[in-house]
């Protein structure tokens, strides 16, 4: 029987993301998948700046960045294409040194992380294995594996596993989870099509608010455009197979470009739904993707959750392995995960509401409402910036009960007085970052706690950023989540935890 300290169930962005995340703390992790390959079909197709930068952790920023595109930002249109509302995106540099949204193909994106995989010794993928049954022991758990192509049976046991299995999750299963519906469901038909025709259009993303028909559409590529569109009661996809039948919905946007220059690449129906897991762990067993969560896809948000619950997660995981960080520090990730992912959903289900609601008089109200959507708390930062909301009090984020400030909060992946950027700085570890020059003592206390110290000054990104927040220094966690913040150095860098795995991380790219 194969012994691993991690068991990662499923190999799409959100297992990949997990595993070589543990992979820079030099934690052994097998990461199984039931497919042989890729699913060559593209899926998701936006993710923002946040994201972007949890991708730079895991060394492939720059080769992210060549096969995707800038967003410039989101269009709200009506039924005859005028633009009720407009949230621009800036396609240079964000706050996290990363363009806030970007455009791309799943299946490129999947093949990058799997080829990143190989620079981590201890992660060891398997495809074509089936995982059947797992259960749970006062000492780790079993998970029962086929292989597929020969139907061997290959037992695993493991202290944690990470299901990362997808909407129809076996894991959820298993740990006697399910998921609550958040009441939203609607069918869509997703249109990818190819073509070497410029079609002239905004470069940006195309939401058209209709009652019976809305629309999204954009370029994901250089020949590639994304079309999605609800589904009347009565239609299906097998309506739209073929260029005569689908040309009439996407005219609007090709013109003048004959149906023989547009390549169907794919034609599906998705149900868009809205649902969260009851709960994201079982002892040592958690949740993380589509099998925690479902969020309508009108604010690119759906992988990006399951990329953060990995994010969120491993370090931690990595740090309680290590013995350097207390096992309930593990407590941590759905109290902090499953609000922050709620939030993202029911920001979604208004955005996909407002877009279809209301029939008639709904189309009145858009024009009203559109407009002033960036005034809604938490949907103004997310439609501006991608910027999302802070994460919630935990024994990882000592968040003040009446008052905002940085904690919960990302430190920003600001450019350093030396030409490099925070996330350079920090790789993987803890941070302090403070305006106060720190005595020898305290510069000494720090290293010894395996921290980074990042010491800023007036005129520095996070000089100004610190300031705003009203505070002096903060303390940053391997995440780039402020577990907290304050006016002197002094009182936090005590509180810092001991926080050191394996080799030290690799700089991000």
């Amino acid at each position: 029987m194969t012994t691993v300290p991690v068991v990662i169930v499923g190999a799409g962005p959100t297992g990949l993301t997990a595993a070589t995340l543990l992979g820079r703390y030099g934690v052994e992790c097998l990461l199984l998948d039931r497919w042989e390959s890729i699913y060559p079909r593209p899926r998701a197709v936006a993710l923002d700046e946040e994201v972007h930068r949890v991708l730079a952790r895991l060394g492939v920023g720059a080769e992210f960045a060549a096969i995707s595109r800038p967003c410039p930002g989101l269009r709200l249109l009506d039924r005859t294409g005028r633009v009720l509302a407009e949230f621009r995106r800036e396609t240079a540099n964000g706050r996290h040194g990363y363009p806030e949204s970007s455009l791309f193909d799943q299946p490129e994106l999947e093949a990058l992380l799997r080829a990143n995989l190989k620079r981590h010794p201890t992660v060891t993928l398997r495809v074509g294995a089936e995982v059947t049954a797992l259960t749970q022991d006062a000492d780790g758990v079993r998970l029962d594996v086929t292989d597929r192509a020969t139907g061997e049976r290959l037992p695993v046991r493991a202290r944690h596993v990470l299901g990362c299995d997808g909407a129809n999750s076996l894991t959820r299963s298993a740990i006697g989870a399910t998921m609550r519906d958040l009441d939203f469901a609607q069918r869509w038909l997703v249109v990818d099509v190819a073509t070497t025709a410029d079609l002239g259009a905004w470069e940006g993303v195309h939401q058209v608010c209709h009652p019976v028909r809305a629309a999204t559409y954009m370029r994901v590529g250089e020949t590639r455009h994304r079309w999605e569109f609800r589904l009347a009661p009565g239609e299906t996809a097998d309506d739209y197979r073929t260029m005569d039948r689908l040309h009439p919905l996407i005219a609007p946007w090709t013109g003048d470009v004959p149906a023989a220059r547009l390549e169907v690449v794919r034609v599906a129906e998705y149900t868009f739904r809205a649902r969260i897991a009851d709960r994201w762990r079982d002892r040592r067993v958690f949740l993380l993707g589509d099998a925690a969560h479902l969020t309508p896809p009108f604010i690119g948000q759906g992988m990006g959750a399951g990329m953060r619950d990995a994010a969120n997660l491993a370090w931690k995981l990595a740090g309680v392995l290590d013995g350097t960080l207390p096992g309930t520090a593990l407590d941590t990730y759905e109290a902090e995960r499953e609000p922050h992912a709620r939030a993202m959903i029911r920001m979604a289900r208004l955005v996909g509401v407002a877009m279809t609601g209301g029939g008639g008089l709904g189309d009145l109200l858009r024009r009203v409402v559109a407009p002033r959507l960036h005034l809604v708390p938490g949907l103004g930062d997310q439609a501006r910036h991608g910027e999302t909301p802070a994460l919630r009090r935990s024994a990882l984020v000592a968040r003040p009960p009446l008052r905002r400030g940085l904690a919960g909060g990302l430190c920003p992946n600001a450019p350093l007085g030396d030409g490099r950027r925070f996330d350079d700085v920090a790789a993987g570890r803890f941070a302090v970052v403070t305006a106060t020059a720190p005595s020898p003592w305290q510069r000494a206390e720090i290293e010894r706690r395996g921290a980074a110290l990042v010491h800023v000054r007036p005129g520095d990104a996070l000089h100004d950023w610190l300031r705003r927040g009203r505070a002096d220094a903060a303390l940053v966690r391997p995440d780039g989540t402020v577990l907290r913040a304050g006016r002197h150095l002094s009182a936090l860098h005590t509180t810092l935890p001991t926080f050191g795995t394996g080799p030290d991380p690799e700089e991000p790219a």
